[in-house]
């Protein structure tokens, strides 16, 4: 492991197991708590359950109290494609490994299972869940280290795989760039799906930049060509038009969605996803 990775994964779970105070010990909450009563505070009891409204209310405090929790299952599916070897700030795959890092602590610290699957045109890699930040650090480290360059973006029959292989109703992230056309219909239907999309500003603003020499990341093709006024406004609507295409799809099947830059902390961006609840 890098000396970069390393300072990633303790920044990411200082910020989920440190941060994150209060009466929500997680971003996100599982199925896991089913409501029974209220009743009044007891010597002992976690301070944490206490219903701070009815508290203020009655001038008493009351705890909530719950059914047996069950384990809410976190699964993180990275699509990785060699557009996401990119990145003016930094690349973008690095923000790929930094939010499923703090996704899979999050479930950790939760007492939830959490699963990492990489997903490309094929379910290339999928861990088994796992309850230990050991788990976590291994996963992130694959998607932190996965050779990108000459890597082809077809997810469709990656995301079918998953589909099959998941067979336990979950918390889907579907994470990736999402420039490549992706179909979330199927997976929306059995589990509750959230796509984070990773963009640079760059690659949806770009600036005239003259005669360059570019790469496509996916299949090595070079390409000389004059990058001026008209090739960028050209390149900006092909981009609109695709998210375009992509939120209409996302709002048809429910899917909740976030975009982060690779300018942006993840961290911050994930809390407002889940409505601040840290």
């Amino acid at each position: 492991m890098n000396k970069r990775l390393k300072t990633l994964l303790i920044k990411t779970r200082r910020q989920v197991f440190s941060e994150m105070v209060g009466n929500n010990p997680s971003l996100f909450h599982g199925e896991g708590y089913d409501f029974s009563e209220l009743r009044e505070y007891r010597i002992g009891d976690d301070i944490r359950k206490i219903d701070w409204t009815i508290t203020a209310k009655l001038q008493k405090p009351y705890v909530k109290l719950f059914h047996e929790e069950r384990e809410l299952s976190v699964v993180t599916a990275c699509m990785m494609g060699g557009s996401l070897f990119f990145g003016t700030n930094r690349i973008k795959q690095e923000v790929v490994a930094e939010v499923s890092a703090i996704l899979g602590y999050s479930a950790v610290k939760n007492g939830d299972l959490f699963t990492g699957a990489i997903v490309s045109e094929t379910v290339e890699q999928i861990e088994r869940p796992t309850k230990r930040i050991f788990g976590v650090n291994r996963f992130v480290e694959q998607v932190d280290g996965m050779p990108l360059l000459g890597r082809h973006a077809d997810y469709q029959e990656g995301l079918r795989q998953l589909f099959r292989r998941l067979k336990r109703r979950s918390l889907l992230f579907v994470i990736g760039d999402f420039l490549a056309p992706v179909d979330l219909a199927l997976l929306s239907r059995r589990h509750e799906v959230v796509a984070i999309i990773i963009r640079d500003r760059f690659e949806e603003n770009p600036t005239p930049l003259g005669q360059v020499h570019l790469v496509d990341p996916e299949t090595g093709a070079t390409l000389q060509t004059h990058l001026g006024q008209k090739s960028v406004r050209h390149y900006r609507e092909r981009v609109i038009e695709n998210d375009r295409i992509l939120y209409r799809h996302l709002h048809k099947h429910r899917i909740r969605f976030i975009k982060i830059y690779t300018d942006e902390e993840p961290f911050g961006k994930l809390v407002k996803l889940f409505g601040g609840r840290v």
